[in-house]
């Protein structure tokens, strides 16, 4: 039934929202210097949001939107000893360890040895094929692609590229709006880690019109039970 399975990287295969929580916290402790309201400094998350359309996602457009807040916030007052700061706070997150979330050696072993995996992430280039390396996880996988958008048509255009038809296409991930919804609208197969760690901007309603094609488990250890479960995979 299935020819290929892809995951999404970011939050499915290791963990990442947990340094841009800790890079954010960072940024406000910075700011407390400056006699900021908290509902100032909040507008962080609308800045990271709009900078979308100009940056695109990861830890550039992350640490873009800090600064361009700081000058904002501080009236250009902000120190540049504090951009500087700001700054390595970028260079700390494109450089932290690869932690892989348990189990996903073992679910990508299982499922290398009778189908072609696909890694599917969206973000900056670099990091993205720097972490791909360190993960450790490179040589289960036949093809890696790294997107700035994961909607209806990037993932057709990838298909398309691949010769893959959407309903013998399954897609593994923590991201309701980026890695599910596309999917399951083209046709395809989804399996969401409703446990994973999300960034509040994938969170998106799931429609009641996919629950055929459509699963969903609390974490890795659970997905390949869950596969087999469904008759989308062969013991």
């Amino acid at each position: 039934m299935i020819d290929w399975i892809a995951f999404d990287a970011d939050d499915t295969l290791w963990r990442n929202e947990e340094f841009y929580l800790d890079g954010r916290a960072k940024f406000f402790q910075i700011l407390e210097q400056y006699d900021l309201c908290p509902e100032q400094i909040k507008e962080f998350d609308r800045f990271e949001v709009e900078n979308i359309q100009y940056f695109g996602y990861g830890v550039m457009s992350f640490i873009l939107s800090m600064i361009e807040l700081a000058v904002d916030l501080t009236e250009e007052r902000v120190h540049p000893a504090d951009i500087r700061r700001i700054i390595q706070l970028g260079k700390d997150m494109l450089t932290h360890e690869v932690v892989v979330f348990k189990g996903v050696k073992e679910l990508l072993e299982s499922l290398s040895a009778d189908y072609p995996l696909m890694m599917i992430t969206k973000g900056d280039l670099f990091h993205q094929q720097r972490k791909y390396k360190a993960s450790g996880l490179s040589g289960f996988f036949s093809s890696l692609e790294v997107v700035s958008e994961k909607d209806r048509s990037v993932y057709k255009e990838i298909l398309d590229r691949h010769q893959i038809q959407p309903d013998r296409f399954l897609m593994i991930g923590n991201s309701l709006r980026s890695d599910i919804l596309p999917v399951l609208e083209l046709g395809g197969w989804a399996v969401h880690l409703a446990n994973h760690p999300t960034w509040s901007h994938e969170d998106d309603p799931l429609q009641d019109s996919f629950p055929d094609r459509y699963l969903e488990v609390e974490g890795i250890p659970l997905v390949y039970p869950s596969l087999l479960g469904a008759g989308l995979v062969e013991g």
